[in-house]
């Protein structure tokens, strides 16, 4: 056996001593992280209705005031204050006596007149025979017939004051002009009514339908024609348009109205174009003078990109969102979002359909970065849905 020198020994201690050192920093070293994962949705074009959130304020579709078209004492209010009135129902009684006098007056004239005007008759039947026989002359006949028309008109003078005594006696029971809603009275029993005017004393109004007033401005009215004229939008309809409300507490009013026409003329000092709606207000929700937000639409357009708002990040040089491109690497791409869609942005540029855009994880993608991405999926969406709306890339 040959014997081992000590250069030799040297030589294996030095050599295990470095494979050991090699596997000892090959196990300490830390291991890649993985790519962090964002949800995201692949945009696409599609027809959108475009509308307009415009200030209103509603009105009732008819508005009556209750008058006393007669002079006299209140007697009783009839009504309930506050409560629905249909047409012809009484209000008010004004104490009747003195026109009730007034009829029976002119009833009797009626009656006098009736009687004279039969005895005049009765004159010219008894003249003619005899003035055919030279009985009586042609003057008294002629006298009989001339009675005769007078005791016409007279009956017939005797009738007008009649129906005018009628009309009087009438007004004395106030009625509905129309059906509504009835506001207080405005006067009380024992008041004295219609002495020289027209006493106002309780006031009707419509509330089914109800009017909402919006006005919209000029220059909007303006570049909307001019969209509908270039082909970017198609006319909502020739039909009346669609218009839904905003009520005072940000709720929606259930019920959707329909535009009944735009004013002719542009208000000078506001610079903005008036319009009604009618909305149909069954549980009469909208009360005449309430502040409203309308939505009007006013045009579709056929190839709109609508993002989710939070996917739009907005910052000091403008809106933007966060696009996966083909490799999942993470690109900033500025976009002009200025109209919204529910809960969406519709993008008028800065996309062109078939982006994947990040909606959520924004804190773990920086542009520039590697990304894992995920269908997104809406809040009440079904998985199905949001996979198809956001494939992942392989």
């Amino acid at each position: 056996m040959r014997p081992v020198s000590r250069f030799s020994l040297l030589a294996g201690s030095a050599f295990g001593l470095s494979l050991l050192s090699a596997c000892g920093d090959k196990a300490a070293a830390p291991a890649a992280p993985p790519p962090p994962s964002v949800a995201v949705i692949t945009v696409a074009p599609g027809e959108v209705n475009v509308s307009s959130e415009l200030p209103g304020r509603t009105e009732a579709s008819r508005v009556a005031q209750v008058r006393a078209r007669t002079a006299g004492i209140v007697l009783q209010r009839v009504y309930r204050e506050g409560s629905e009135v249909k047409a012809g129902e009484v209000l008010f009684r004004i104490d009747p006596a003195q026109f009730q006098a007034s009829f029976d007056s002119t009833q009797a004239a009626v009656a006098k007149a009736e009687a004279n005007l039969a005895q005049a008759d009765l004159k010219v039947k008894r003249y003619k025979p005899l003035l055919a026989a030279q009985a009586v002359s042609q003057q008294e006949y002629d006298d009989a017939a001339t009675a005769q028309k007078q005791a016409g008109a007279d009956l017939a003078s005797a009738k007008a004051a009649r129906t005018n005594a009628g009309l009087t006696l009438g007004y004395a029971t106030v009625t509905a002009p129309i059906s509504g809603r009835i506001s207080r009275a405005l006067v009380t029993e024992g008041a004295l009514v219609g002495q020289g005017e027209a006493t106002p004393m309780a006031t009707v109004q419509t509330l089914d339908p109800i009017y909402v007033t919006i006005t919209q401005s000029s220059a909007e009215l303006l570049a909307l024609q001019k969209a509908l004229a270039s082909g970017k939008l198609k006319s909502a309809g020739s039909g009346a348009a669609r218009v839904t409300l905003l009520t005072e507490d940000g709720q929606p009013y259930p019920q959707a109205g329909k535009l009944l026409f735009a004013d002719v003329s542009v208000d000078e000092s506001t610079g903005t174009v008036a319009m009604r709606a009618e909305f149909p207000n069954p549980q009469r929700t909208l009360l005449p003078g309430m502040y409203v937000r309308a939505r009007l639409e006013q045009g579709v357009n056929a190839a709109a990109i609508k993002v989710p708002q939070q996917a739009v990040v907005r910052g000091p040089e403008g809106s933007s969102v966060l696009i996966v491109s083909a490799d999942n690497k993470v690109q900033a791409q500025p976009v002009t979002a200025s109209a919204a869609d529910g809960q969406n942005w519709i993008v008028s540029s800065g996309l062109k359909g078939g982006e994947r855009i990040i909606v959520e994880g924004f804190q773990k993608a920086k542009p520039g970065t590697t990304v894992k991405p995920l269908p997104w999926q809406a809040a009440g969406a079904s998985a199905a849905g949001a996979v198809a709306s956001a494939p992942a890339a392989k």
